[in-house]
């Protein structure tokens, strides 16, 4: 319920910032069709027709079917929640009439899937009830707002974050403790599924690839559920996999070799791909700033990657970590068609970032590792803890 107010109050001191007269989400079933914004909204899933009214002054309005309106009541968030039985029209539109706003900033987005939680029919219903007092010309798209509020994370939420890490990180040491060859993927996976449950936590994306595990060379490379191949003398291993803590989402990637008969160290061939790997995300990080641009940080680490011989890889730098795995709107990419203008979305303080160049070590597979940082006043700071050696097993 705190972190609740806390956003909800966070969001009336960005509408100021940004100069919106008024958010409003409009939802219905969202156990049916989730908007990715109302975890900061309510504590669970609303039933009825819904507005979630807040103006620039923080005197949040809830219009919510009758049965819904304790809950709501209850986070503490709301100047007003008002439950209704026959219909919600009349109160939604006296709401908007008592603060007459010039837009209505509601969730689309062209950009962003976690900014655009309006469906298309829910969009039609709120323009024809708008239309009884000629406000259905003044809805704006609410992208902005969301994007920010999803972006800057509070202390609460960093906390979050960290827990969902340290986590991550105690059963990425087990798995180090368990690789050895003859070991399948699947089996490396069923031992993550295992500790993670016995933690009571859940993955942080679908599990039938979290964990993604790939081992040697010709793999898939990424999202990709495990197989029954077995690790083998001479395979990079990598894995992909985070849990989530309170509903908040760690995303990490680490890399193992390993050994063959008689090696007690990793080919020179295997070390500098990972090391190239390691100094990949450092330059990355020093790159990451408020004000900047993600375009501008992919490219470092783009070039440096590129630069020793590798193919350049084949996604974004880095995405940003919330409540989802892959959250937020700015992304540490390069200007290609699939991202949109995603790249060019300045940086800011309190940002939580992914840096996971990846490159193909021939005959041994993929070393990638991931890790998570967030953005400070000052630059970025790892909130994982760097994998800057590389783990061997067998």
């Amino acid at each position: 319920m705190s972190l609740i107010r806390e956003k909800v109050a966070q969001a009336a001191a960005l509408m100021r910032e940004l100069d919106l007269p008024c958010w409003l989400t409009f939802v219905r079933e969202t156990g049916i069709l989730p908007e990715p914004v109302m975890p900061f909204l309510a504590p669970g899933h609303v039933t009825w027709h819904s507005a979630f009214l807040l103006p620039p002054n923080g005197q949040a309005v809830a219009i919510v079917g009758l049965y819904d309106k304790k809950a709501i009541e209850e986070t503490g968030a709301y100047a007003r929640v008002e439950g209704y039985v026959e219909g919600y029209k009349a109160q939604l539109l006296a709401a908007l009439r008592e603060l007459d706003p010039p837009a209505i900033a509601v969730n689309y987005s062209e950009e962003s899937e976690v900014c655009d939680g309006l469906t298309h029919g829910m969009y039609l219903t709120l323009r024809r009830v708008l239309a009884e007092i000629g406000y259905e010309d003044r809805l704006v798209s609410s992208e902005r707002l969301v994007a920010a509020l999803r972006a800057r994370k509070t202390p609460g939420e960093l906390a979050r974050i960290r827990r969902a890490i340290h986590e991550t990180e105690a059963i990425f040491d087990e798995v180090g403790r368990f690789l050895a060859p003859g070991r399948t993927e699947q089996e490396v996976a069923r031992l993550v599924t295992r500790l993670r449950t016995e933690r009571g936590l859940e993955p942080a994306w679908e599990e039938a690839t979290c964990p993604a595990v790939f081992t040697g060379p010709d793999t898939a490379g990424a999202h990709y559920s495990p197989t029954a191949r077995a690790v083998a003398g001479g395979h990079i291993v990598n894995m992909d996999f985070g849990v989530k803590f309170e509903d908040y989402c760690a995303d990490l990637q680490r890399t193992f070799y390993v050994l063959r008969e008689k090696e007690v160290e990793a080919p020179e061939a295997v070390m500098r791909g990972f090391q190239t790997i390691v100094r990949a995300i450092e330059t990355a990080r020093r790159a990451l700033r408020p004000g900047a641009v993600g375009r501008d940080v992919d490219r470092v680490a783009r070039e440096l990657v590129t630069a020793a011989g590798y193919d350049e890889f084949p996604h974004a730098l880095g995405h940003q970590v919330g409540r989802f795995a892959h959250d937020g709107t700015a992304l540490l990419g390069p200007m290609w068609e699939k991202y949109g203008r995603r790249p060019l979305v300045p940086i800011e303080e309190g940002m939580v970032f992914t840096l996971e160049p990846r490159l193909t070590v021939e005959g041994h597979g993929v070393a990638t590792v991931e890790e998570m940082v967030v953005v400070t006043r000052e630059g970025a700071e790892f909130l994982s803890t760097p994998q800057t050696g590389l783990r061997l097993a067998g």
